[in-house]
């Protein structure tokens, strides 16, 4: 429907959408397939490079606490230049967050339902008593990889990857686990063996 939308908005003078319409249609097309390509083989690449990105993260240790996360901070920007979080949405169909209350009220406030609303229908205790999502993909994810709860989303997502800013130091070797999920963290960490001269 939003497709239709967009291309009758900028329609020829025939009807039919305009060629830079179905150029931008094409390119999102080979991007969506891309990514879920690049996705499929995520898990064994990042095992493939585990020991050379452990080393780069162990070189990296090395540096003042301020270094590190100067350097985070621009891979992480360039990575998410290169790679945007709505193409991909691998995190919410794979990972489950830990949920803390505040994230749950904060949920609650914004679906308008009770906590026994939420708790029933979308939550529940994992093996280590852990609060997480039912089920996967994330509830709240829709076919677009927009979040119906975004503004309201749990702390562990709103953090994800956990690759920059001030705790990115003590998370350094998350990024490797994260890496198999991940397409812009595994970017990271390759622009970061670049950087070291790996």
């Amino acid at each position: 429907m939003v497709l239709e939308t967009s291309t009758q908005a900028r329609a020829g003078p025939t009807g039919y959408p305009s060629q830079g319409v179905i150029s931008g249609l094409i390119r999102a097309i080979h991007i969506a397939v891309d990514i879920q390509n690049i996705i499929a083989e995520l898990p064994s690449r990042a095992v493939s490079q585990k020991a050379k990105f452990a080393a780069s993260i162990k070189l990296l240790r090395r540096k003042r606490a301020g270094e590190i996360e100067a350097i985070m901070n621009r891979l992480h920007s360039q990575a998410f230049t290169e790679i945007s979080c709505l193409d991909c949405g691998n995190c919410c169909r794979s990972l489950g967050p830990r949920l803390t209350d505040r994230d749950v009220q904060r949920i609650e406030r914004t679906l308008g339902k009770t906590s026994a609303e939420v708790h029933d229908e979308y939550l529940k205790y994992d093996e280590d008593n852990d609060l997480v999502f039912r089920s996967l993909p994330c509830p709240f994810l829709g076919e677009d990889n927009f979040c119906f709860v975004y503004d309201s989303r749990p702390k562990a997502c709103a953090e994800y990857p956990h690759s920059e800013g001030r705790q990115v130091r003590g998370r350094l070797g998350q990024l490797i686990k994260n890496s198999a999920y991940c397409p812009a963290v595994y970017r990271i960490l390759e622009l970061l063996d670049e950087e070291l001269g790996r």
